[in-house]
Parts: C-alpha cells; structure tokens; sequence
C-alpha cells in the first residue's frame, strides 16, 4: 500500500495505517515508511483502508481483494483536513487533530500480532496477544475494541460489552467500537441500548459499519416490533454482505411476514431453499414456508367465503 500526499508523492512523514475486513473486523495496522506499508490478509473480500496522518484528517478507502497475490492499493491525501477529492473519503478525527495516541513499540507489536491472529480466526494466539496489548495499554480505546472484537468472537459477551463501553467512553466517537457494542447487546437480548448504540455508529461513520452490525440491528428492530425498520435492515445487510451471509434473508422473510407482506416473504423463503437448501438452518425455513403457505391457504379459503 502506497500513501500519496496531495502532490502524489510517497508521503514522508509516518501515518498509522489500519485494514479492516468487512467494514469491521480488525485485519491489520501499521505505521506507513517513506509511504509504504504491507499487510498479509489470509482471505479473500472486502476490505476498509483508514490512514490517519498525524495533525491531519484520516483517509478511508474500501477496496476488494478478489485474487490471491500481491494488490497494490493507493490512498491520496487532501490539501487541508476534511476537504473532498482523492480517492478516499476524508472524515474526521474524533479524538482531536492528533488522533488517538500512538501505541508504544511493544504495545504495538502485539496489538498487530493479535489483529493478524483474529482474522485468521486463531483464536489462542489472539488472545495471547491482544491479552499483552492490554497489559502494555489497558486504556487505550482500540486495544479495547479490539479484545470486545475478540471477546465477541468467543461469546463472552458480557465481557465484550465492558470492553467497548470503556471505549466508547474513552473515545466517543470510535464508530467500530459502537458497531461492536451494539451487536454485544443484541447478542444478550438488550435490544433499546443495542438499538441505540448501532445508530450512533452509523451517525459516526457515514460509509457504513458493516453487514454484521447492520444484520444486528434489523434483529434488535424485529425484536423489538418495529418490524418495518427491521426489514430495511435485513435488505441493507443482505446488500453489503455480497452473498457471504445468505441466512440474513430469514430475518428478511420473518419481517415481510411480520408487516403482511406474505406473497414477498414466500417468495424470499422460496429463494433461499432452492439456493441453499443444504444448509443447517434449511428446515427452519421449510417450516416457516409450509406454516406461511398454509395461512395464505386459510386466508384465502375465508376471502371466498
């Protein structure tokens, strides 16, 4: 990966760079020299790139990575902060014009041994070493995000909740770390305050947080009754996600149903049986499309009457 300054040269000055996978999922960090720094990512998809120069606004910039290989990716910062043009999308700091404070060089290494691990999903690795970053930083708010990232993978979600609430305290306005919060409260059934802490994230971060906490948030809606808040939800996630989490239709089909849209939601269900009908969850939507079926049945059978 190649920072340019406004000029399109390498910039000279170090910014931290960090990768995320999906929107959300920490793939990497690393500070840039003479411009340059590489990331090994062990699977293929959709990426965020977020460089954050110091005394200037951050950069960020989604980028697919569909061949294994070496892919070269540019980032162009601005003229000024928070000025359009690039190829990224300017946003601001939220911590100030320093950005958050930089991690010691052993905090540090262990922070990005940790993201590696985690998205590789090694998960004894990556608590052994997201574990020494938060020894070395215990208060820092993306060491934070990232052990509730780790916590959230493990189903600990308790703990991942204490975790991103103190980064989310620390740091206000950490959009990654409300995503991450809010899918620990609607894990633990918590729907008003996962509700509310997904939209913050979304306030904080116009691109976007990602079809995980976008799936969550339609489940917390659905749970909540406000079904047809829901059903936007689910087929926001279900764009985003490219077909890597087609179950995210049954929320879609449970929300159709739910606002009387019952034609749509057979249709749905009916979609996703002859796509994926050799999946574990393939009998719940059999069951759901036979009961739905049947009610149409009924319904129609007292129309005629």
């Amino acid at each position: 990966m190649i920072v340019h300054d406004a000029a399109g040269e390498p910039i000279s000055s170090s910014a931290m760079v960090r990768l995320l996978r999906d929107g959300s999922i920490p793939s990497g960090q690393g500070s840039t020299s003479h411009g340059r720094v590489n990331f090994v990512v062990t699977s293929l998809g959709e990426f965020t790139v977020v460089v954050e120069p110091a005394g200037a606004a951050s950069v960020q910039k989604d980028v697919s990575v569909r061949m294994a290989g070496r892919t070269q990716v540019d980032v162009f910062l601005t003229k000024g902060t928070g000025q359009p043009g690039g190829t990224g999308h300017t946003v601001a700091l939220a911590a100030g014009p320093s950005g958050r404070p930089i991690l010691a060089p052993k905090a540090q290494e262990a922070f990005d041994k940790g993201l590696k691990a985690l998205s590789a999903d090694k998960m004894r690795d990556a608590e052994k070493f997201v574990s020494e970053a938060a020894r070395l930083a215990p208060g820092h708010p993306d060491v934070l995000y990232v052990q509730g990232v780790l916590y959230l993978k493990t189903r600990n979600f308790e703990l991942a909740q204490a975790a991103l609430e103190k980064a989310t305290q620390i740091d206000p306005g950490h959009a990654r770390a409300f995503a991450a919060l809010g899918m620990a409260l609607s894990d633990q059934g918590k729907n008003d305050a996962a509700i509310a802490a997904l939209r913050e994230a979304e306030r904080l971060d116009a691109v976007g947080v990602g079809f995980e906490a976008e799936w969550a948030l339609g489940r917390a809606l659905y749970a909540s009754a406000r079904y047809d808040e829901a059903l936007a939800s689910s087929r926001m996630a279900l764009e985003e996600a490219h077909g890597k989490a087609p179950e995210i239709s049954l929320l879609e089909a449970q929300s159709l149903t739910a606002v009387g849209k019952y034609e749509e939601a057979d249709s749905v269900l009916k979609v996703f049986l002859r796509e994926h009908g050799d999946r574990a969850d393939a009998g719940k939507a059999r069951r759901w499309l036979e009961g739905l079926e049947k009610m149409m049945r009924e319904r129609g059978e007292e129309a005629k009457r």
